[in-house]
């Protein structure tokens, strides 16, 4: 068997073969499904998108408005995710609880494959076990989804129970399209591993929920909004990053595992959050401003341009959810790319993925029968 070279964090090594998306680093591109760039599908409706990755093409009409009912169909939750929600602590993580009640509203006899119905009804249900458990830290009752809704603007909607502004919708919207995919990355990974060895749909959601959970990955967006609600203002940023960076700290935002420019997601949130938000992005602009021009002069053999996370903090605030959400409606989003994954993977090939590891322990041996080493 030939030997691969280890490679901390599997950097590089090609682990699956995949159409759903390719993210394109060297030229700052996301292609989704069939050739789509990502900045061409941004004014898409999430239900255009799931279409599109789960089938290979974008939707007529008739067949988006069809996916739309059929998630208008699967949005309410079932008995045992409400049970499940009246046992949880308003202090949990929303994390925490968007697992719990997704195990609780997909629990069922056996270990069924992996469907495509199934994968309609685990995103349509997503909204709203993250905005029951929203309600529940507020003290209120969840809100039952309305049929009447897109999906989009029913997950505004479940947050207060009021009519949802357009602009609210469309910064949710464009933020569900832009999150819906985005290659190998560790939370896909984890349920394209977790379907490999026969596990039902369900399961390798709630694994990806799990690895989605990690502040270094879907925690990212909430460590942006946090460290610039430290700035101090926008006239604050210049001496914030480059203290910041004096004393060897990380500016969150910047950076990415494998673009080597700018991220084309945060190219559009920029503008929404411009738009949206304009208290925010007047910090996080000048911010922005500063920390690409220090991070040049200190480190210009390292690529550390604006990725996802840094503006999608003042478009999911814009949208009405606060910043210990964040993660959440991510999962809202790749739910769509998860399922589309596992299906890909389990129709393609199936195999169980079981990577080697390289063995650092003592040879057999090595230890004499006392207990001490020869």
């Amino acid at each position: 068997m030939e030997t691969v070279p280890f490679r901390p964090g599997l950097e590089g090594v090609v682990a699956a073969q995949t159409e759903i998306s390719e993210v394109d680093g060297q030229n700052g591109r996301l292609i989704y499904r069939g050739g789509h760039l990502i900045n061409e599908l941004a004014d898409r409706s999430y239900e255009a998108i799931a279409y599109l990755l789960w089938h290979g093409e974008l939707p007529s009409q008739e067949q988006e408005a069809e996916l739309k009912a059929q998630f208008a169909q699967h949005r309410g939750l079932n008995e045992q995710a409400r049970a499940a929600l009246a046992g949880l602590g308003a202090d949990v993580d929303p994390m925490d609880a968007l697992r719990t009640l997704l195990s609780a509203q997909t629990a069922a006899p056996g270990c069924p494959k992996p469907t495509l119905e199934e994968a309609v009804k685990i995103t349509a249900v997503m909204p709203t076990e993250v905005a029951a458990f929203y309600r529940r830290v507020q003290g209120k009752e969840p809100i039952d989804p309305r049929s009447d809704l897109g999906h989009a603007a029913n997950f505004v909607y479940m947050l207060e129970g009021k009519e949802p502004s357009p602009d609210r919708v469309r910064y949710l919207e464009s933020y569900l399209v832009l999150l819906a995919d985005h290659g190998l990355n560790a939370s896909t990974f984890a349920t394209r591993v977790t379907a490999s060895t026969g596990s039902d749909l369900a399961s390798a959601i709630v694994a990806g929920v799990a690895a989605l959970k990690g502040p270094a990955h879907g925690g990212a967006a909430t460590a942006a909004m946090v460290m610039l609600h430290q700035v101090g203002g926008a006239d604050n940023a210049e001496k914030f990053v480059v203290d910041l960076l004096n004393t060897k700290g990380r500016l969150m935002g910047f950076g990415h595992r494998i673009y080597r420019t700018y991220d084309p997601r945060a190219k559009i949130l920029k503008q929404l959050a411009e738009q949206g938000n304009p208290e925010f992005y007047a910090v996080a602009a000048k911010v922005e401003e500063v920390a690409l021009r220090e991070l040049l002069a200190r480190h210009p053999e390292r690529p550390n341009a604006t990725n996802v996370d840094y503006y999608s903090a003042g478009v999911l605030a814009a949208a009405g959810f606060p910043k210990e959400f964040f993660s959440c409606v991510f999962a809202a989003s790749r739910v769509v790319g998860w399922t589309a994954h596992v299906l890909e993977y389990m129709a393609k090939d199936g195999r169980i993925l079981r990577p080697a590891s390289e063995w650092l322990g003592p040879e057999p041996g090595a230890h004499n029968s006392s207990g001490k080493q020869n």
